[in-house]
């Protein structure tokens, strides 16, 4: 540890950076092990979808809440609630026999997750108020969420295959037991006299729309998109969104205040963190069955294989924030969704080849990960640096909802699409089976698992779940390319409306 922190600094930093490994692993190390939780627990697409988003969506209920109550009743105590819950939550995703119980573990996990999120920012924020100290604290709690997010594919698999999948989940406790320990003895409680109260109707009308649009997604093919049932959940969704901005404009203290979307910096770098979601994060749910099921991979192959896409995101962020400093972020955050749209494309033919392997993924894998690196740093500091001080926090807030409710989203309508790429895919091949039987086939086969059919070889089915992936690389492509797009008229509005001065003739 840097000299520059005292003996009970390092304590804290340490109680800090292990929680927030803990968080950064549970989200990158998952993707992993979904095929061999496919196999183990007979988890079928949806439910492999809802591993993941029961997380995510989980993280964004509790985002705002937890900061309020921190504030409130002592940051200390929230965080070691926060990390006592992530053991025990993550204990029962460890002794889970059956995903349904998986995904109800899942979904605690993340609401913990998300409250030791928001207390491990609050802490730090606390204990490292200026100078030397603070910047040493912060950087390096950047690079070990870095860490646990770039190096958990390889992680996973590594650990399901060494042990097993359950401990993927368990090593968790034993991380929580020594946090727990760190956190008692280093850090200093503290509270804020002017707390604001619990902004309990946003927190609730934001959680149940995007609950409610994941679950119409996901669902959809299964209820009928234009079934009764299907349109009272979209209903739903838009109702309790539209509740949510009344309930902003009207409550005293809202967790988002929407006057902040009026400066061009701050609204700009939220496009980036949503675009981000939109593509590259959300794909890295998928990309393992890619490498499992279409490339004939294992689980540390796989994981090894990952290792192209998210190892740049590391090695990237310095050189990203030296060119923020030389160009503005108004031109780097939408040059660096513009570079993961080019690697999405380039994996979309390196997928398409005659014979795809890892060495056609690399290109776009790389690429794609530059440009995650380029954007991330730029957008949190932008978000927090466009505002005044005593709004940061509100601003990190929106950040990270803006991030988990896209991810939350995107993780449903990356596997719809999947699931319709390889479904057309099949249409063509299989004319003679009517549309529930190709449905449910589809879906198995963009799981990534096995189908015994005559009619369907080995050519076909990989020919399906390529023609699936292609069509998510082209979403994800397309779709970040047009975020970067609105991100770089936002950040340059004033310019671009200004009126151009004629030359005399």
């Amino acid at each position: 540890m840097p000299n520059e922190l005292s003996r009970r600094g390092v304590v804290v930093l340490a109680a800090v950076c292990l929680s927030c490994l803990m968080f950064g692993l549970e989200i990158s190390s998952i993707p992993s092990i979904l095929p061999t939780l496919e196999q183990v627990l007979h988890a079928d697409f949806k439910q492999l979808q809802w591993i993941m988003n029961a997380y995510t969506i989980a993280v964004t209920t509790v985002l705002m809440a937890v900061g309020t109550l921190a504030d409130r009743f002592g940051r200390k105590r929230m965080f070691v609630i926060a990390i006592a819950a992530f053991g025990l939550t993550s204990l029962m995703c460890g002794v889970a026999d059956n995903v349904v119980t998986l995904i109800v573990a899942r979904f605690l996990q993340g609401a913990s997750g998300g409250a030791l999120l928001i207390c491990q920012i609050a802490v730090l924020s606390h204990e490292f108020q200026g100078g030397r100290q603070r910047a040493v604290a912060w950087g390096w709690w950047g690079v070990i969420f870095g860490i646990g997010l770039g190096f958990g594919p390889i992680i996973g698999g590594a650990v399901a295959a060494v042990l097993s999948w359950e401990w993927v989940f368990l090593v968790h406790v034993l991380f929580a037991a020594v946090a727990l320990v760190l956190t008692i003895g280093g850090v200093h409680e503290s509270k804020d006299p002017k707390a604001s109260s619990l902004d309990l109707a946003g927190i609730v009308t934001l959680s149940l729309s995007v609950f409610c649009l994941a679950y119409y997604i996901t669902q959809g093919p299964d209820l009928g998109f234009a079934s009764p049932a299907a349109l009272a959940i979209i209903g739903v969704s838009a109702a309790s969104f539209i509740a949510f901005l009344v309930a902003e404009k009207v409550t005293r203290r809202p967790m988002f205040d929407f006057s902040v979307f009026r400066i061009p910096a701050f609204s700009g770098s939220i496009i980036g963190s949503a675009a981000m979601n939109l593509s590259y994060w959300p794909f890295m749910i998928y990309l393992p069955i890619w490498f499992h099921a279409g490339l004939g991979y294992d689980s540390v192959s796989a994981g090894l294989a990952l290792l192209a896409y998210t190892l740049p995101t590391l090695v990237m962020p310095p050189f990203a924030e030296r060119l923020s400093l030389r160009y503005q972020p108004g031109l780097i955050i939408p040059a660096g969704l513009f570079t993961i749209g080019v690697g999405f494309m380039l994996m979309k033919f390196g997928s398409a080849a005659v014979r795809p392997d890892w060495s056609t993924m690399l290109p776009g894998c790389l690429i794609a990960g530059i440009g995650l690196g380029i954007t991330n740093t730029p957008v949190t500091n932008t978000t927090t640096g466009s505002v005044s001080s005593d709004r940061a926090g509100m601003a990190s807030g929106i950040d990270m909802s803006a991030r988990m409710v896209s991810l939350s989203v995107n993780i449903a309508l990356m596997g719809f699409i999947l699931a319709s790429g390889v479904l057309a895919h099949l249409r063509s091949v299989l004319p003679v089976l009517d549309a529930a039987q190709l449905r449910s086939l589809a879906e198995t086969i963009a799981a990534g698992n096995a189908v015994s059919m005559p009619e369907l070889t080995d050519a076909v089915v990989h020919q399906a779940l390529a023609s699936g992936f292609g069509w998510v690389m082209l979403y994800g492509g397309i779709g970040v390319w047009i975020m970067a797009a609105i991100s770089f008229v936002i950040f340059n509005a004033r310019l671009l409306r200004q009126p151009r001065v004629q030359c005399p003739e």
